[in-house]
């Protein structure tokens, strides 16, 4: 076999142990999946009413697209986390002394929490149009929300699996997130933008999860969606390689 296949191998091994993780501990992917879930509720039910006129019309069709990306948000903690145990546990140092590739250990987890996470957005969009959410995309524009969300997702998961490669204990691993996690909540997925003050405004407007969410939400609901496309793209881009360069740097010093 090749190097290259080899490497495919351990690294499809090394996914299936993560998803078998994933199977018995099931309080990680339950706080990824459920937890944004029940967000979208909160501020559907118990805030929708008083949001409704900033929206311009029915509140949950502004919240779901922007409430689609606590997922990829959310799912840094449970990276770090993992990252983190296997590290300080010593498995990473049982693996420097097996027959496997190196790579296949970060590959494993970066793939097996992207299907979590794909799952998580697939069982929001499911709930969001149980309670009323009535987006207008055809296939075309559902395929590319996916493949945005996707991108997102992948990008943060690289920055996650930093965190937990540099966190000293998975305790602290579970609070580096946590700025990835306020995000989504500072931009405009709850309300525009507009009605913010300036200091907020200027900020949520420049922050990455806000174009990312307008462009969701363009493909969605068929609003405009002007520049934010080529901006959500390469802001997913540059987070993924700085991500990927950042553990991979890490990785190696730890691991020689």
């Amino acid at each position: 076999m090749t190097t290259m296949s080899l490497a495919l191998t351990d690294s499809a091994t090394m996914l299936r142990r993560n998803l078998l993780h994933a199977r018995r501990y099931p309080s990680l992917t339950f706080g990824v999946i459920i937890m944004p879930i029940v967000l979208l509720s909160v501020f559907n039910f118990v805030f929708g009413g008083a949001l409704e006129k900033s929206s311009g019309g029915n509140y949950i069709d502004y919240l779901a697209p922007g409430m689609l990306l606590m997922i990829p948000a959310y799912i840094t903690a449970s990276v770090a986390v993992s990252i983190a145990t296997d590290t300080t546990k010593g498995i990473v140092n049982r693996f420097r002394v097996m027959a496997i590739a190196p790579s296949s250990f970060l590959t494993g987890h970066v793939i097996g929490a992207l299907i979590q996470a794909m799952l998580g957005v697939v069982a929001m969009v499911g709930f969001a149009v149980l309670i009323g959410f009535r987006p207008s995309a055809n296939a075309v524009e559902w395929i590319a929300a996916f493949v945005l969300l996707a991108l997102l997702t992948f990008a943060l998961i690289w920055l996650s699996v930093g965190m937990g490669l540099v966190a000293s204990s998975p305790e602290s691993a579970s609070n580096m997130p946590f700025p990835l996690i306020m995000l989504p909540f500072l931009g405009s997925g709850l309300v525009a933008t507009d009605t913010m003050p300036v200091g907020m405004r200027q900020f949520a407007e420049y922050q990455p999860f806000t174009p990312i969410t307008e462009t969701v939400r363009g493909l969605l609901m068929g609003t405009e969606i002007g520049n934010n496309g080529i901006i959500s793209v390469a802001w997913c881009i540059g987070l993924a390689l700085v991500g990927y360069l950042w553990s991979s740097s890490v990785f190696r010093k730890q691991t020689r």
